[in-house]
């Protein structure tokens, strides 16, 4: 004779199933919101890098003479048009024609708290 199977379960394993895929979802909502951190503060360093390239090279243009203006002033301009700000701007001494230029880029989103990107650069004729 055959029996069937017992319809108990044992009532402490009851629901477990839930809770692990509401742990799964979590593991994986903070997985996810970490790596969105982490593409959104590379893409502000990207941007503070690039505008610090060209505030840097338009910079150094002027104080050679290849354009008009003061070369600070100039890398100001063009930080801004890139979306950056010059935290700094120094035409170092003994060096003709040569900037340094510091921007920053504020990380967006919910990632604010993050601060801000940096970028560096230094442009100048070849020596």
């Amino acid at each position: 004779m055959m029996t069937s199977p017992s319809r108990e379960h044992d009532s402490s394993e009851r629901g477990s199933g839930t809770v692990l895929a509401l742990g799964l979802v979590f593991v994986l909502l903070i997985f996810f919101v970490v790596i969105a951190g982490v593409i959104t503060a590379i893409s502000a360093q990207h941007k503070a890098m690039a505008a610090a390239d060209l505030s840097a090279l338009a910079a150094a243009d002027t104080a050679r003479g290849l354009r008009e203006g003061e070369p600070c002033t100039v890398a100001a301009e063009i930080a801004r048009v890139n979306h950056a700000e010059l935290k700094g701007c120094a035409q170092p001494e003994g060096y003709s024609g040569i900037v340094d230029v510091r921007t920053t880029v504020p990380i967006g989103g919910p990632f604010t708290w993050l601060g801000l990107a940096e970028g560096l650069s230094r442009a100048g004729p070849p020596e």
